[in-house]
């Protein structure tokens, strides 16, 4: 039976991209029907070279977690990696993965969010100064030291309070710590540019270049 892949995605940067893609839509749709003169032709330069960079870095980047490889599809590049040839999974300022080979690939579809780790951490701290049981003492909610609440003692039961992404960046660590020497999981890493994306982009900028060198 084969299972689905796993797909990761930023549910902010997806909307980000949406709201981008909106406002470039609108103003350039204006600037073609409302402009005169060159304007029209800049308008439509910018936006073939401004919504495939939007979607580039907003809607495209994913990470698909299968039962035998990994495939990271980030902003310009698509790389594939068999389980067996992950070394590790890394955070720190960016999720990445390492290849066998030292090859670091970061993980664009899953953002490191340090606001969201200090706050696990800060409600990890509370939990620990919460008392037995998870009663909470008259003082609660008004930060003074052990008032943690029942719910931040209930998650302290079932370990460290974690990040949204870190949990995913766990997630990965346990398929591939489980599939990395199954024989389907064997093979080489694979690294495809995104011409889909660079050739229109690329296209935009040239015109756009033009239109200007030659107003």
């Amino acid at each position: 039976m084969t299972t689905k892949d796993r797909i990761y995605r930023s549910p902010a940067a997806i909307a980000g991209g949406v709201l981008l893609l909106a406002i470039t839509a609108w103003l350039g749709t204006d600037a073609l029907v409302q402009g005169s003169g060159r304007v029209p032709w800049l308008a439509l330069a910018a936006m073939i070279l401004v919504i495939p960079l939007v979607v580039a870095f907003t809607l495209r980047p994913a990470v698909f977690a299968g039962q035998d490889r990994l495939r990271v599809r980030n902003p310009f590049r698509v790389i594939v990696l068999p389980w067996s040839q992950v070394a590790a999974f890394r955070s720190s300022y960016s999720n990445e993965v390492v290849a066998a080979s030292g090859t670091k690939y970061q993980l664009w579809a899953i953002p490191v969010s340090l606001r969201a780790r200090k706050k696990a951490a800060r409600r990890t701290a509370r939990a620990a100064g919460s008392p037995p049981g998870g009663r909470r003492p008259v003082g609660l909610g008004l930060g003074f030291p052990g008032t943690g609440s029942v719910a931040d003692a209930k998650d302290a039961a079932d370990g460290p309070l974690r990040a949204e992404t870190d949990k995913v960046m766990d997630e990965l660590r346990e398929l591939w710590e489980a599939r990395e020497k199954a024989e389907s999981a064997q093979g080489e890493v694979s690294v495809r540019w995104a011409y889909e994306v660079l050739a229109p982009a690329l296209a935009g900028a040239v015109l756009l270049a033009i239109l200007l060198a030659t107003g």
